[in-house]
């Protein structure tokens, strides 16, 4: 029995640093003003704004600081390397995402009941500006959203926020024309609200590729059907695809041979299905003679 691999990597780690950077500093300067805003002005929603900025400035950090340690090499100790810190900096935005929607979603409920005057000129203004510091993070981390589940992480907590924005210049102007103070929770309710799905979204699918699950868009079914119906190939058991991170998915599989033909040919086929008809270039093929005795059992 034989084994090889064939890997390539093409990474944009070095650009999404830069803009990750660039926005992290945007972000932490309105973060501070925003706050300061939010106690001077009285409003629930700016500290829910508020609130919901500080996630931001954290799944920033959180994700430079993954790009960071994704770049170190593999070592004796991790022999993965330090790419999948990725996943882990994005679960942690998700859960700090719940946990901040539950806190503005207790502190709302009060002010229903004991509405507080909100001084809603300072409100409206600090909510236009960031509104214009969210639309500029959002267009420095559009590019690198679809190639990296931290960098979208990021990018869907600001597009939260600049909603988030927008609700709160929404919510200044009716309390401005009518004086009712209760919109002032509904807004931060209403925040609260619209981010949750979406971070349930990122949440499931960094927990699919903490669990090694099949990445999404690919079914295993159909590898295993397109393995088998490659010539010299008898039999296909132990087929394992997963990802270290949202970009780098690999694969391992065992191939029984058919009689008297070249083991190394049909690897080298084998290899050659998985890089052309599903876009998996890091692969692992053993070559069998016979079947593993425990080909049978729990492997897929």
């Amino acid at each position: 029995m034989g084994a090889g691999h064939d890997h390539s990597h093409s990474h944009g780690a070095g650009a999404n640093s830069k803009m990750l950077a660039l926005a992290l500093g945007l972000t932490t300067i309105f973060l501070i003003a925003e706050l300061i805003g939010s106690f001077v002005f009285n409003s629930l929603a700016l500290l829910s704004d508020a609130a919901h900025m500080f996630t931001d400035a954290a799944a920033l950090a959180i994700a430079l600081a993954a790009v960071k340690v994704g770049q170190r090499p593999a070592d004796n100790e991790r022999t993965f390397g330090y790419r999948r810190f990725e996943i882990l900096a994005a679960a942690f935005n998700a859960l700090l995402l719940f946990a901040v929607a539950g806190y503005v979603l207790l502190e709302a409920a009060g002010r229903f009941y004991e509405p507080v005057e909100v001084q809603t000129g300072g409100m409206l203004a600090v909510a236009a500006v960031g509104l214009v510091v969210n639309i500029v993070a959002m267009r420095l981390l559009s590019a690198g959203k679809e190639n990296s589940l931290n960098v979208k992480g990021a990018y869907l907590e600001v597009w939260a926020d600049m909603l988030g924005s927008i609700g709160v210049i929404l919510g200044a102007g009716i309390i401005m024309l009518t004086g009712w103070q209760w919109i002032d929770p509904l807004v931060a309710v209403g925040i609260g609200l619209w981010v949750l799905p979406r971070t349930w979204i990122l949440l499931r699918d960094t927990t699919h590729v903490l669990l090694e699950g099949v990445p999404r868009g690919l079914d295993l079914s159909e590898i295993r059907s397109a393995i088998s119906g490659t010539a010299g190939v008898a039999g296909v058991h132990d087929l394992h695809v997963w990802s270290l991170t949202s970009d780098d998915i690999s694969a391992s599989v065992h191939i029984e041979l058919s009689d008297a033909v070249a083991g190394e040919a049909v690897r080298l086929a084998v290899t050659e299905v998985f890089a052309e008809r599903f876009d998996i270039e890091h692969v692992t093929v053993q070559v069998e003679q016979e079947a593993c005795s425990d080909a049978s059992h729990v492997h897929p």
